[in-house]
């Protein structure tokens, strides 16, 4: 009888040797991080920018794209060196009154925005089939919470990614309606600035939607994820010789997670200029609202593009959204964490995610809204102005940790074009914020 041979295992070819990465292989948490920051909450601040002041905004998506991007790689290095997330580092090297208060900020947004994304999905498939929107509600926010808790994390951010696919509708929509290109050539390349504080709150809102706090959060921890789920794997600061091909890969994943996120923005602002500014409707609070405003004034096929993006978005975000939540308090009470452990291996992990996604739920409810006195276009205004402010302290605490040599070790920023980038991202945070503030007291 033949001796018998070692099958190669999965991933390899004959003897074992590595087969090259497919490009979906090498994308990963900067792509799904990238793709949830258009979530609905933020397609809703999107169309209303465009809604209202026409292509004048597009300019801030090029502006934001090295920000985002510096700030994204900073948050997913510091997981990649150390092997823990954000909450974790600053557990372990800054002091609880600094801790608790950064961790508690991101939760409280991350449940408004949790509650304004599951409602613009059940506001959405209403939309496109009829019925009632909060029953609707109720069903995404249990399937996302059943996939996240049953499905093995290595398939589930698989799905992740081919749902990155849906954002696309955004481009076809565009294209469904005649663009002026000259104008948005202009709109685009020549910032233009207002002193009203409508134009102040929006320029924040884009900022607070695309430059996000549970983003940082999500990357960093789906670092020390893929350090778990590959076992010839470590902390960079434990195997120094990874660093060169962990901070390579790094960078290619989040530049063009980033740049699918920030083009997918413009062409949102782009449709909403060229349909609903052109036509004088300079009012849209929420995504649904910018779907059934598209339908008259660039036909059904439009709005149904627009609507099914709502939907897809939605599923892309609720868990990045959630699971953030759950990474960062897990994190600062040293519970066991991660989306690849069974939910009896992670219970407050589990029940954080849980609790999260109910709790954004119930903000969907009337009797909700009305004892809280939020209806959902105050929500969604509270949800993106909340953003763009809880990221500057965020922001410069991973900043500070980037630097910290008791935090990364050798891989510390201490200079470097990276190091700049991440601190001009939270400086132009601060002065927006700022800017914003001022024109409320004239």
């Amino acid at each position: 009888m033949a001796d018998s041979k070692p099958m190669p295992e999965a991933g390899t070819g004959p003897a074992g040797v590595p087969r090259p990465k497919s490009l979906l292989d090498r994308l990963g948490p900067g792509l799904i991080t990238g793709a949830s920051d258009d979530d609905p909450s933020g397609i809703a601040t999107y169309s209303q920018a465009g809604a209202a002041y026409g292509f004048g905004l597009l300019w801030t998506m090029l502006f934001s794209f090295p920000l985002m991007c510096a700030i994204q790689e900073i948050s997913a290095r510091i997981g990649r060196v150390t092997g823990r997330g954000i909450a974790g580092n600053i557990r372990r090297h800054y002091p609880p009154w600094l801790l608790y208060p950064v961790v508690t900020l991101l939760v409280l947004a991350n449940i408004i925005n949790l509650g304004v994304d599951i409602g613009a999905m059940g506001s959405a498939l209403q939309l496109l089939i009829g019925g009632p929107a909060l029953l609707y509600a109720i069903g995404f926010a249990l399937l996302c919470l059943l996939l996240e808790v049953f499905v093995a994390y290595a398939r589930y951010a698989r799905y992740l990614k081919w749902l990155t696919i849906v954002l696309f509708s955004y481009v076809a929509t565009a294209f469904v309606v005649k663009i002026p290109w000259s104008q948005v050539a202009y709109g685009a390349l020549l910032p233009t600035f207002s002193r009203e504080a409508d134009y102040w709150a929006t320029f924040i809102a884009i900022l607070g939607t695309t430059i996000s706090p549970y983003l940082f959060f999500w990357q960093a921890s789906q670092e020390t994820e893929e350090i778990r789920d590959h076992p010839d794997e470590e902390a960079v600061r434990s195997k120094p010789h990874q660093a060169r091909e962990q901070f390579g890969r790094i960078r290619f994943d989040t530049i063009l997670g980033m740049f699918f996120s920030n083009a997918i923005a413009f062409f949102i602002i782009l449709s909403a200029g060229v349909t609903l500014h052109v036509h004088g409707v300079t009012d849209i609070q929420t995504a649904a609202q910018a779907a059934e405003a598209l339908r008259p004034l660039a036909g059904r096929f439009a709005a149904t593009l627009f609507a099914l993006g709502i939907l897809g978005t939605g599923l892309l975000a609720v868990p990045v959204l959630a699971g953030s939540a759950a990474y960062a308090l897990g994190e600062a009470l040293k519970w066991r964490t991660g989306l690849d452990r069974k939910p009896q291996e992670a219970k407050g992990f589990y029940g954080v995610l849980a609790a999260a996604t109910v709790l954004g739920l119930a903000i969907n409810f009337p009797a909700v809204q009305s004892h809280l006195g939020v209806t959902p276009i105050k929500a969604l205004f509270l949800c993106a102005i909340l953003n763009g402010v809880v990221a500057i302290p965020i922001m410069a605490v991973v900043m500070a940790m980037a630097g910290n040599t008791k935090v990364m070790g050798r891989f510390a920023l201490k200079s470097g074009s990276l190091r700049i980038l991440g601190w001009v991202a939270t400086a132009v945070m601060a002065l927006t914020a700022a800017g914003m503030f001022l024109s409320w007291l004239r």
